[in-house]
């Protein structure tokens, strides 16, 4: 090892004191400001992670609409059949209903799917709570659970539907009854708004309910796994044709300003809080300047026995990366430590202030959702240990400019 490196360290450590103050206090102000970064990008990208997954569990990775109906669903989906990385496809038709069990309205929106081909692209089977998607039919309905619960329904209630056709009918001076359907299912995706308004029942009775015919309002397409769902949209594009009123989207143009928000706030909160490190960099820089005043004299010692300028600064800026380094590895085990101990903290903070429905409400997630993607680790662990480097420079070009002889005579 270098004498530079060597004399780095037992500056830091010195023989025989078991807890260096200043050494321990500069690590800790890294370590809170890289367990902060940690906690925030992970339950940001937690927040980012579960809306993607939700939006492809519910939508598909591709969305074909067109600017009115889908007339020909078969057709078209034979045609996208055929597209390199399609791998299933399932029509559906969308809108709102009003609602009605003992007397309990609610207006949720209605979407209908093909039983036989939906869970192929959308894996709705893994979000029923109670009963089961294979018994939805024509006269049944599947409730989401916050919306059940509204209206007092179960497994086996019956609940009256009444779509805009009734208003339509009744412009012609015709009367049209309200469907009454049987509960089969209830199911939970996990975020609030979902699970307090959305209904599933048949393609069949969907169409019927709105006046449809044959027709649907878009196809949704599952593509082959590591596919990007841009290429797979536009594959299908130039597979349509120009002339052709349906367009493919993917889930990420669909919902392209809400995924840009999400982005913006992490990057804006990354932002923000790596001033922490930089707050914490400037302590390491004044108990290095520190160390270079109170050690004037073996710098100019180390000089009058041969050291370069060089070598001392390195000296210094070798201290500033080790408290970085060591500040890092700290936070990051504070970090993921607070992470994996989340939910419990939020419970207990919860409990104390009564405030588990208004987070619920408010925030649209039953638990809080954390994910950490390599990319930020990475670009927390650069920031930390550059910025600390970057800390030790002032004081080591302070060290390298000192002459040995006034070095020397400094008391």
């Amino acid at each position: 090892m270098p004498w530079y490196l060597y004399l780095a360290l037992k500056q830091l450590f010195p023989t025989g004191r078991r807890f260096p103050f200043f050494t321990v206090i500069s690590i800790l102000g890294v370590a809170l400001g890289v367990a902060l970064l940690v906690v925030s990008t992970s339950v940001m990208g937690g927040f980012g992670y579960e809306i993607r997954r939700m939006i492809v569990d519910t939508q598909g990775d591709v969305q074909i609409r067109a600017r009115g109906f889908i007339n020909d669903p078969a057709e078209l989906q034979a045609r996208v059949a055929k597209v390199p990385g399609v791998v299933a496809t399932t029509p559906f038709a969308e809108g709102v209903v009003m609602l009605q069990c003992d007397r309990k309205p609610a207006f949720p929106a209605i979407q209908g799917v093909d039983v036989d081909r939906v869970t192929k692209v959308v894996p709705l089977e893994r979000y029923i709570r109670v009963g089961s998607l294979e018994d939805l039919d024509d006269d049944s309905i599947v409730l989401s659970a916050k919306l059940a619960q509204s209206i007092g329904a179960r497994l086996g209630s019956k609940v009256e539907v009444y779509s805009p056709l009734l208003l339509e009918r009744l412009k012609s001076d015709e009367v049209l009854l309200p469907r009454e359907l049987t509960v089969v299912g209830i199911f939970e995706i996990g975020h609030q708004q979902l699970d307090s308004s959305v209904v599933l029942v048949t393609l069949r009775l969907m169409q019927d309910l709105y006046g449809l015919g044959h027709a649907v309002h878009g196809i949704n397409v599952k593509i082959a796994d590591g596919l990007d769902a841009d290429v797979a949209a536009g594959r299908i594009n130039r597979a349509l044709g120009a002339q052709s009123s349906a367009q493919a989207r993917s889930w990420i143009e669909v919902n392209e300003d809400f995924l840009f928000v999400l982005q913006l706030e992490k990057n804006m909160i990354f932002f923000l809080l790596t001033f922490i490190i930089i707050v914490a960099a400037f302590s390491v820089t004044s108990s290095l300047l520190i160390s270079v005043v109170r050690k004037t004299r073996e710098i100019g010692l180390i000089g009058a026995l041969g050291g370069k300028p060089r070598h001392v600064a390195a000296c210094f800026c070798f201290q500033g990366f080790l408290i970085g380094f060591a500040g890092t590895v700290t936070g990051l085990a504070l970090g993921f430590g607070a992470l994996y101990f989340r939910n419990d903290a939020i419970r207990v903070f919860t409990q104390l202030t009564g405030s588990e429905e208004v987070l619920v409400r408010f925030y649209q997630f039953s638990q809080l959702p954390a994910h950490t993607s390599r990319g930020d680790v990475t670009m927390i662990v650069v920031c930390s240990v550059v910025i600390s480097t970057l800390a030790g420079m002032l004081p080591a070009w302070r060290a390298a400019r000192l002459k040995p002889v006034e070095a020397l005579r400094s008391e």
